[in-house]
Formats: structure tokens, C-alpha cells, sequence
């Protein structure tokens, strides 16, 4: 039979959201670089013209660009076994993921590109994995590297934000080594949606790459044993002694969890009402935009405070796209749950992300993110 072939490297960040999914939903697949003439003649094409990672081709030639999406269909043919169905879990499972897949990119790309001296060999050797074998030789990665470096700019690491980027990174770290004291994962002993939205940066960037790894050495050990356990098909629950690998039971999250979303609150919050409001602005300029029209990855810069610094970073209309799926399932709970809810994002301070939505709406058509 036929594997899926996942077109992924081992230090794209994304891919690694994807990779510990099939993992753990215990899928078939061969991971391949995407430097092969099928790819860019028969995979780039289906998959919207865009050479972005992590894509799959599925047994019967069908493509799917794009972590989310990959999973979205995963999950439509297994079951939704990574989906809570009680409605406090599956909220805060979407809510983890979208956090994950766009709220820790500042730290990820911090870690990665402004330690040279531990990362630029490592990163150098990982680099080449764009070039076929052969192909490669006498060929530089640094253009690549350099346009990656770039990026951090846009996030919003500068000289004079990089010590706010990594004293709230630390206190992100050490809230959830904190709760993985007492779950396997973010709602017990069983991975969630939002467990492979986190993985995305704390993997192959901040759980891999030597100075990110460092850190979470010295600051979160727990959380590298669950970056360990997330790239495992068992549940690997050793330290929890008998520990079922289930979510908890009744619909519970674990009081730690709040900490953890407070912790991360302190820049997602700002930054995403401040994203809002420059994409909303933009989008009130477009007269014009038809409906499909593809959906950039950013849209103009927003600048917003944490801890009393000024950072201006990219708006990127994808946060809205998944945090939406959040958003939504929040509007669709009874009143009850809503308040259950309620209690924990103001404690966290996360409340005002349920608010924090776009005049319109994104959607995907032909493997590419458009405009609805």
C-alpha cells in the first residue's frame, strides 16, 4: 500500500506541528525534502503554487498544503480523535493551537537567528537539506538563511525588544513546565488539537536548535520531555506513574492551565487586538477585494506595549483564520459553559481575544488561503 509522502524538513517549524500528529495518530507516512523534480513539477502546483512546508501527498495523488489543513483532514477520517467533544476542552484545545502556531513565532525566531555562535553551524548543515543530494555541492545555504534572519526583523526582534522577547518566553517556559508537573499534556494524559499547535515552535526551533535548547534545559525540563513525548506514538507517561492517557474527566482543565494562558496572554493579547485592528484598517481600504482573492501572510505591521516596550510586528490574517475556529465554538456552548469559560480567560487575561475578530472572513479554495 501506498504511504502518504509528507514534504517536510526536520527544522521547519510547521512541519513539525504535522510530523507529531502522524505520529501519534499512528499514520503511515515517508517524509521527503522538498528538493525533487516531483516536487516542484507534480506537489507545488497542486498545492496552490506555493512552496511552503509542511505538504502532503496522499496515496491517491491528492495534495493538501498547509499544518491545519493536513490535520483537518486527518482528523475527518479517524474520528476527530484529537478533538475533545465536551466543549470547555475542545475550546481551550483550538484556543492552545492558534497560541501555538502564531503566538510563540517572536521567541522561535529569536532563539534561532540572533545566536550565531552556538546556532550557525547547526543551522548551516540543516539548510543544505534544500538542495538535492549531489546538487548541493559548492552551493551556499546562506541565501535562505539570510532571508530567515530577515523575518525575525518582522516579528518584532530588535536589539531593543529582545530582552522583553525572552524574559516573557522565560516565564512562558517555566508556567508550563509548571503544569506538565502534574499532566502529560495540555488537558491530561492524552495529546489535543492545541497540543500540536504548541509543538509547531517548541520542536524544531525552540526544543531543537542548540541555544533554544539551552534554555529549555535550564528552565523547562518537563516541557523538553513533552516535546519528547509529542514525537512518540506511545503516551509516554513514565513520570506519572498510573496515569490514564485520557483527558481529564468531566470536561476539566487542569488549574494549572491558567497560569499557563496568563503567561502567554502577556504579548498574544496585545498583539493580536492590535493585528485586529491594522488588518480590519486595510481591509476597509479594499473596496475592490474580490471574494477568493488570496490571503497574504501579512498585511501591513501592528505595534503594540509588553511590559512597558514598544514592538511592531507583522499582522498576519492567519491568526484570525484559526482563532476563529475558537471563537466559534465558544459562540455555539450554553450560557453555563460560556461563563465556565469566561472565568478562566479573565483570570488569564486572555478575555479580550474573543473579540478580537475581522470584518472578514478567511476561508481556503484550492490548497490557498482567500478572502470570503
Amino acid at each position: 500500500m501506498k504511504q502518504a509522502t509528507l514534504y517536510a524538513l526536520p527544522h521547519s517549524l510547521y512541519s513539525g506541528r504535522v510530523r507529531s500528529y502522524l505520529v501519534k495518530a499512528g499514520i503511515a507516512y515517508r517524509e521527503l525534502a522538498p528538493n525533487s523534480q516531483h516536487y516542484f513539477s507534480v506537489v507545488k502546483p497542486k498545492a496552490g503554487g506555493r512552496a511552503s512546508l509542511p505538504t502532503i501527498e496522499l496515496s491517491n495523488g491528492d495534495v493538501i498544503r498547509d499544518g491545519a489543513a493536513i490535520i483537518d483532514h486527518f482528523e475527518g477520517e479517524t474520528g476527530r480523535q484529537f478533538s475533545p467533544k465536551t466543549p470547555k476542552q475542545n475550546f481551550f484545545s483550538r484556543l492552545f493551537d492558534v497560541i501555538g502556531a502564531e503566538g510563540l513565532l517572536r521567541p522561535a525566531m529569536h532563539y534561532r537567528w540572533n545566536f550565531d555562535d552556538q546556532n550557525a553551524a547547526f543551522l548551516e548543515y540543516h539548510f543544505t537539506m534544500l538542495f538535492r543530494p549531489g546538487d548541493g555541492e559548492g552551493r551556499s545555504p546562506q541565501g535562505p538563511m539570510n532571508a530567515m534572519r530577515k523575518a525575525a526583523l518582522a516579528f518584532g526582534v530588535t536589539p531593543e525588544t529582545k530582552a522583553t522577547v525572552e524574559a516573557v518566553y522565560i516565564d512562558q517556559l517555566s508556567a508550563l513546565d509548571c503544569h506538565f508537573e502534574g499532566c502529560g499534556y495540555l488537558l491530561g494524559g492524552r495529546p489535543s488539537i492545541g497540543d500540536f499547535g504548541m509543538i509547531a515552535p517548541l520542536f524544531a526551533h525552540l526544543g531543537r536548535d542548540p541555544k533554544a535548547t539551552e534554555v529549555m534545559f535550564a528552565k523547562g525540563k518537563r516541557v523538553y520531555r513533552w516535546v519528547e513525548r509529542m514525537n512518540r506514538l506511545a503516551a509516554d507517561l513514565a513520570e506519572y506513574g498510573d496515569q490514564d492517557p485520557v483527558w481529564l474527566p468531566n470536561d476539566e482543565i487542569a488549574p494549572s492551565l491558567t497560569d499557563v494562558l496568563r503567561a502567554l496572554a502577556e504579548d498574544f493579547v496585545p498583539e493580536t487586538v492590535a493585528a485586529a485592528h491594522t488588518i480590519n484598517e486595510w481591509l476597509a481600504e479594499q473596496s475592490e477585494l474580490p471574494s477568493n482573492a488570496p490571503c497574504a501572510r501579512a498585511v501591513g505591521s501592528c505595534s503594540f506595549e509588553v511590559r512597558g516596550i514598544r514592538i511592531t510586528a507583522i499582522a498576519q490574517p492567519y491568526r484570525f483564520y484559526l482563532l476563529k475556529r475558537a471563537q466559534d465554538i465558544y459562540a455555539r456552548m450554553d450560557e453555563d459553559d460560556q461563563k465556565a469559560v469566561d472565568t478562566i480567560l479573565e483570570a488569564s487575561g486572555m478575555k479580550p481575544i474573543l473579540g478580537a475578530k475581522l470584518t472578514r472572513e478567511i476561508g481556503r479554495k484550492d490548497n490557498l488561503e482567500i478572502w470570503l
